[in-house]
């Protein structure tokens, strides 16, 4: 990307590990978090300091992701959990590094597993979907269970202290024992203990995309198909970003000059 990035863009690096035929990324997420707790209090959305660092792991989980796939993908996640019962959702458009993310909490369906999906568009190609069921309830677990059973290839999430995360995926004729066998202190040390090569930088960034004239098409087939019951007899409602929960203010008048100009 030939743009100049802000200094205080987060930006990842995607290295190749020589010799062992495996992708490696790390990144201190601080940058990304800063703008997720701004659109938290822009929007004056609550969230439980449970669901908050669950949010927090999936966004670096899936940004590692993002980053060691593709230019022309984009990506979406969701991740239903039983216990605690609520889907995690992700979106994320590898071209300019953009990722957003939200937990629902309502109206979530009770089922005896976990299941994890993916909606992959790949250029100008249909979206693809992939379902994975998994057991344990982390989002780092579940990530690893769909490379194994729809990548066809490992990926290892890492923790590493602070808002600091990493990730190496396996590439062809990987070495296998020496993937299974690292542990956190390793990948601390990873620079030390193996040869890297930097393959490219990329930046990620908090960008939902959305704004009022978008929600209002998004509201416009409900409006179309019952006026009253969209606006429950008030002049005013409130709507949630699906993608963010950003929250929008929509009038009757707005939404009735919006569709006029549709026509």
């Amino acid at each position: 990307m030939s743009e100049e990035l802000p200094q205080d863009i987060l930006t990842i690096p995607t290295q190749f590990v020589r010799q062992r035929n495996s992708l490696f990324a790390v990144a201190d997420f601080g940058p990304l978090y800063v703008d997720y707790y701004l659109h938290l209090k822009d929007n004056r959305i609550e969230i439980s300091p449970e669901h908050d660092a669950m949010l927090k792991d999936a966004l670096a989980a899936f940004s590692l992701h993002c980053v060691s796939r593709p230019h022309n993908e984009i990506v979406a996640w969701t991740v239903n959990f039983q216990d605690p019962l609520l889907n995690l959702f992700l979106a994320g458009e590898n071209r300019d590094g953009s990722v957003v993310g939200r937990i629902f909490t309502e109206n979530i369906k009770k089922a005896d597993d976990n299941v994890f999906y993916q909606d992959l568009i790949r250029g100008t190609k249909p979206v693809h979907r992939s379902i994975v069921s998994f057991k344990e309830g982390d989002i780092f677990f579940a990530v690893e269970e769909y490379y194994r059973q729809s990548e066809q290839r490992p990926a290892r999430l890492f923790r590493l202290g602070g808002e600091k995360y990493a990730i190496v995926t396996a590439h062809p004729d990987y070495d296998e024992e020496w993937f299974e066998s690292l542990t956190t202190d390793d990948i601390k040390l990873f620079d030390e203990k193996e040869e890297l090569n930097t393959l490219e930088v990329r930046p990620v960034r908090w960008n939902c995309g959305c704004n009022h004239a978008r929600i209002l098409r998004t509201l416009l087939p409900v409006w179309h198909q019952d006026k009253d019951e969209l606006f429950l007899g008030e002049e005013l409602i409130e709507v949630n970003c699906p993608r963010c929960a950003a929250k929008y203010r929509v009038s009757r008048e707005s939404m009735e000059a919006f569709a006029n100009d549709q026509k």
